[in-house]
């Protein structure tokens, strides 16, 4: 089996410029090694070898590289193989320029070590605790830098610059924050448009150190004050996400937890009067995903949404009112997921035809303009499960 680390990508026009290099998760995650271009080995005779590349001269020279790359000389790689020719070979991680292995049995491999990332042992958990803090310290002066007249793009400056204050080596991610109508925007980045009096604005960031990520949404109302429509969708949306949060319990699936939150938040529509149907209807025709189009989370640690997928023995994606989840799996001790519920008024879906001929029953679409305005809400934590039940690394950020 190798491993591979992946290769710089060059910037488009950038000549010598690469974008930021990331080694491949599971390279990183087995050798602790962030190093371009190497390989970790494996021969189930003989164990591992570390293939790394040598420091070069142009690194000394132009990025004050010192010391030695350690391991073995990745050009030493040819002989390994040779010696091993006629074996079967998995190759996982990042392609390889010159090595190819078996398609399916290095899918099977590249899925058992993405299993086995899944548990997070107490070094990952406190490594994500403090990206946590790092973020939380941009998070604490959110209610001041909120104002009237501000941009998304001041507020997103702010809270990074926050992040590395606080100890964060950089994002985890593109940093969100969507005010006005913007905010029904799922991955909207930061613009330069100014906020108003009477929105909302969603934001979702998070710090990263040493490759582990924290991943936070939270919603504030521009003025420091909440309208009625956005009291009542905000506390129903809340409600929602705790419960979801404490049902983050052992062996409970995944997708089980999502079909009670998108019926829980059915019922709150239709207490709000836009639905009208039962949630139950709602969640079974797939009308909740009007307003709540995404998955209930993913899981966490090293980059955001690491190690999500399917179950060892289940193959296909399933759909779950309406919704394709990143994860599809009974929750183990110590697996590290987001809890991220949303409601949201998305021009896209409530003004497609189709949509609202094929639920027009179920919504109350005269309802609707007035919600229009508000754009959307998610709220998202940090979650631990432990047999002891879920524990909240980012319980300390209010929301």
């Amino acid at each position: 089996m190798l491993v591979v680390a992946g290769d710089p990508i060059g910037i488009p026009g950038g000549q010598d410029q690469t974008y930021p290099f990331v080694a491949h998760p599971h390279y990183y995650w087995l050798s602790g090694c962030r190093r371009a271009g190497g390989v970790l080995a494996f021969d189930p005779d003989h164990g591992w070898s570390d293939f790394r590349n040598p420091i070069s001269q142009g690194e000394r020279v132009w990025e004050g590289a010192d010391g030695e790359a350690g391991g073995l000389n990745v050009a030493d790689l040819k002989a390994w193989l040779e010696k091993r020719s006629g074996r079967p070979l998995a190759v996982v991680g990042a392609n390889h320029p010159e090595w190819k292995g078996d398609e399916l049995l290095s899918q099977q491999v590249c899925r058992e070590i993405q299993h086995l990332r899944r548990p997070k042992d107490a070094g990952e958990v406190a490594l994500v605790a403090r990206a946590v803090e790092a973020s939380a310290r941009g998070y604490a002066k959110l209610p001041e830098w909120i104002q009237p007249g501000t941009s998304e793009r001041e507020i997103a400056i702010r809270l990074e610059a926050e992040f590395f204050l606080g100890g964060a080596d950089c994002t985890g991610y593109g940093t969100i924050v969507g005010s006005g109508a913007n905010s029904a925007v799922l991955h909207w980045p930061a613009s330069g448009r100014r906020m108003a009096a009477g929105e909302l604005v969603l934001i979702d960031a998070g710090g990263s150190l040493d490759g582990y990520t924290a991943d936070i949404t939270r919603v504030y109302p521009v003025d420091g004050e909440w309208s009625e429509r956005q009291r009542d969708l905000h506390a129903i949306l809340l409600q929602a996400q705790v419960n979801a949060l404490n049902g983050c319990q052992v062996g409970v699936e995944w997708g089980d937890l999502h079909l009670n939150t998108a019926r829980e938040l059915a019922e709150g529509l239709g207490a709000l009067g836009i639905m009208r149907c039962s949630a139950d209807e709602a969640v079974e025709s797939e009308a909740i995903a009007l307003f709540f189009p995404h998955g209930l989370g993913h899981m966490l640690g090293l980059g955001v949404r690491d190690a999500s997928g399917l179950a060892p023995g289940r193959h296909e994606v399933r759909t779950f009112a309406g919704a394709r989840l990143r994860m599809d799996l009974p929750l183990q001790a110590d697996y590290l997921v987001t809890v991220e519920p949303g409601l949201y008024f998305i021009p896209a879906l409530l003004n497609d035809p189709k949509k609202r001929a094929q639920h027009q029953a179920r919504v109350n679409w005269d309802q609707l303009e007035p919600w229009m305005e508000l754009g959307g809400m998610r709220i998202e934590d940090n979650v631990l499960v432990t047999p002891q039940g879920p524990r909240n690394l980012t319980a300390a950020i209010p929301k």
